[in-house]
């Protein structure tokens, strides 16, 4: 296994036991000779490469659109140069935006409704990245495969993600959790939905997609069991953590998704099931960002 990365989120350290494994290329996706060399004699490139965090979709829209069109056209580049036959493709559950239905099958429409939004440039970038792989693969003769992941979670994903925005919030309201409750900000109503996917489930399911996914397929990776809005995760997450979170509305953004659950029948039918409830993976995450406090302040 061969991994290319620039540090700008992930680090060795991440890992972890699989590091004497890994033949690890520090580059970026934006540069094509590092493209080229990391990707000499493999048989399947996965391209994962983004900048994701809905902060920065606001913040720095010309960079969110530069990885994206360089990324897919520095990897598909380099699939043609190297011959490799297999190509995957990270896309996203936000090219749909606000979906006509819920669950949300791969056949919903793909949308910029806003070209003067920057939040768009995120979802945007990954329309550009799926019209690329989709087109150059049909020209070019190699197998490709898209999967749109919906709302994957779990440990040390960062700080950009809803879940652990809102345990920093906590963490800092209840004094290190010392005090028995918090006031947690959110924006807009709180009842926006979601169904979240955790990161062990998602990593089946994008194995899945890579080996036994169709050529020229779409496939949502994510958990249909069960939605939930936005107060209740928050309420959820504070019992966990052992206190109890009073909460304070800030306007929201516009371009925001109100609800976001997919449709997982095609990805099903490749003997793909989740098995983590959403409880149990907020416990694990949870007890992961609170032990990671306690050994940077300790």
């Amino acid at each position: 296994m061969r991994v290319l990365d620039n540090h700008s989120r992930g680090s060795a350290r991440k890992l972890g036991d699989y590091a004497d494994r890994v033949e690890f290329f520090e580059g970026d996706v934006c540069r094509y000779e590092d493209v080229r060399e990391a990707a000499a004699g493999v048989d399947t490139l996965f391209h994962l490469a983004y900048i994701n965090g809905t902060r920065y979709f606001y913040e720095m829209p010309e960079k969110v659109l530069e990885v994206a069109v360089k990324g897919a056209s520095n990897t598909l580049d380099a699939v043609r140069e190297h011959g490799i036959p297999r190509y995957i493709l990270a896309s996203s559950s936000e090219v749909y935006q606000q979906p006509t239905r819920i669950p949300t099958p791969e056949t919903e429409r793909a949308i910029v409704p806003d070209l003067l939004n920057p939040r768009y440039s995120y979802g945007g970038g990954k329309l550009i990245s799926e019209l690329m792989t989709i087109h150059y693969a049909r020209k070019y003769g190699f197998s490709a495969s898209i999967f749109r992941p919906h709302n994957v979670y779990g440990p040390d994903m960062g700080r950009e993600h809803v879940i652990p925005e809102l345990f920093l919030k906590m963490k800092d309201a209840s004094q290190g959790f010392r005090a028995a409750e918090a006031t947690v900000s959110i924006q807009g109503s709180g009842r926006d939905r979601r169904a979240f996917c955790y990161i062990e489930d998602f990593i089946d399911g994008v194995m899945l997609c890579a080996e036994k996914g169709e050529a020229g397929q779409i496939y949502h990776v994510g958990n249909d069991r069960e939605e939930v809005d936005i107060l209740d995760l928050v309420h959820r997450m504070a019992g966990v953590l052992g206190i109890r979170a009073d909460i304070v509305h800030e306007p929201q953004p516009a371009g925001g998704t109100t609800r976001r659950c997919p449709d997982i029948s095609k990805l099903r039918s490749l003997g793909f099931e989740p098995r983590i409830s959403l409880d149990e993976g907020l416990r694990r995450t949870l007890a992961w960002y609170k032990a990671e406090f306690a050994l940077q302040t300790g």
